[in-house]
């Protein structure tokens, strides 16, 4: 009977390396997830910036008396 306890556990560790391997691994990619989430989150802020700025050069540059098409261009840099 001890043989077959040793013989089990021998099986168990083989499998209990693999178990862990894979927890590291699921931890790995959720850390990048939530990392690359965030990174994305922070490109809409800036977006969100430049767009606020880009309106506001569009009102003042329509402001003047050019067109709606001027003032994009103008504000596009061309």
């Amino acid at each position: 009977m001890t043989e077959e306890n040793k013989a089990e556990k021998k099986h168990c560790g083989s499998k209990k390396g693999a178990m862990l391997a894979y927890g590291f691994i699921q931890l790995g990619t959720g850390v990048i997830s939530a990392l690359s989430l965030s990174a994305i989150a922070l490109s809409f802020c800036a977006i969100k910036q430049e767009s606020k700025v880009f309106n506001e050069c569009v009102k003042e540059f329509k402001g003047s008396g050019k067109s709606t098409s001027a003032a994009v261009r103008f504000c596009n840099g061309g």
